[in-house]
């Protein structure tokens, strides 16, 4: 048994050497427009902005991870889990602090009518399907959000988006009649794992500015087409690599934030630690058979000795 408790003991030392406490999975949040969890949550970009300090005080508890609010086995029943007043938070207590109804908010602004580009941080790579909702015209930020805030319809959906240079980047035509605050409201439900993400992005929407007006019969110049893409996904925006077309393809890749790299994200050297921590371990637990069924075989053999 001497042998076997001194084996035990080399390998946890070498398993604690080279497999440590693994992370806590985290997968991502919306980028552009900034979300609340990634401007206030843990990691985010503005967490001593003023909501965000707030959102802080009436958390009661540290922030989660900005890219982790997520809830498991939703399955598409989103108000069944996520309470009114709770959309922002997804009902989570560590992230409770978002749900405050402020009007200062980390803010986006856009034109109504345009084209909302939407950059979603994935920290680690999902399948699945985006939702995106947009308040009602009439929504008061002062009030907590509601799912009847929410229109019936997103104005976007977009399965199994690429991931490209960290994010999922599609695009979505925002409504002309929306003007003043609103909420663009993100869910992710994934289908490569059981959990669905929630997210608020904040928006300042101003009206379309007017046409110009016509000043004769000549007809303006055409604009030339932009070349297609490779992607031919719905809602998908191509990189700008892409959008440049074969010139711009031996150049440097697209950079990306480096600001939103919390603990809890797994980098690809970390994912491949785990992965050789699992085969340490497993081939431990072998090593420690082996030796117990050899200590077992020797003790079975001298006890029937004559």
């Amino acid at each position: 048994m001497i042998v076997v408790r001194r084996t035990a003991a080399l390998v946890v030392v070498a398993v604690a050497t080279l497999f440590p406490a693994a992370p806590a999975l985290a997968h991502g949040a919306p980028i552009q427009p900034i979300s609340r969890t990634a401007a206030c949550a843990t990691g985010g970009q503005q967490a001593d902005a003023a909501a965000c300090q707030a959102a802080r005080a009436a958390n009661g508890r540290p922030f989660g991870t900005f890219d982790n609010l997520r809830l498991p086995n939703v399955n598409g029943r989103d108000q069944e889990f996520v309470p009114d007043g709770s959309l922002c938070s997804g009902d989570l207590p560590e992230f409770q602090g978002l749900d405050l109804a402020r009007t200062d908010w980390p803010t986006t602004k856009l034109d109504a009518g345009s084209t909302l580009t939407i950059r979603y941080r994935g920290t680690i790579p999902h399948q699945g399907t985006f939702r995106v909702y947009l308040t009602k015209q009439g929504y008061d930020p002062k009030q907590p959000l509601g799912w009847a805030d929410l229109g019936s319809k997103p104005i976007l959906t977009v399965q199994d988006p690429p991931l490209r240079a960290g994010a999922y980047r599609m695009s979505a035509k925002l409504p002309k009649d929306r003007t003043g605050r609103h909420v663009l409201y993100t869910v992710w439900q994934t289908s490569s794992t059981p959990d669905t993400y929630y997210s608020c992005s904040d928006l300042q929407l101003k009206a379309p500015p007017a046409a110009p007006a016509s000043t004769g019969p000549a007809k303006a110049a055409a604009a030339p087409k932009p070349k297609a893409s490779r992607s031919a996904e719905p809602g998908v925006v191509a990189s700008p690599q892409e959008a440049a077309g074969p010139a711009a393809a031996g150049g440097p890749r697209e950079s990306e934030e480096t600001w939103l790299r919390p603990a809890a994200a797994q980098s690809d050297d970390t994912q491949d630690r785990v992965a050789l921590g699992h085969q340490i371990i497993i081939a431990a637990l072998i090593v420690i058979a082996g030796v117990l069924s050899a200590v077992g075989f020797q003790r079975f053999r001298a006890s029937r000795r004559p």
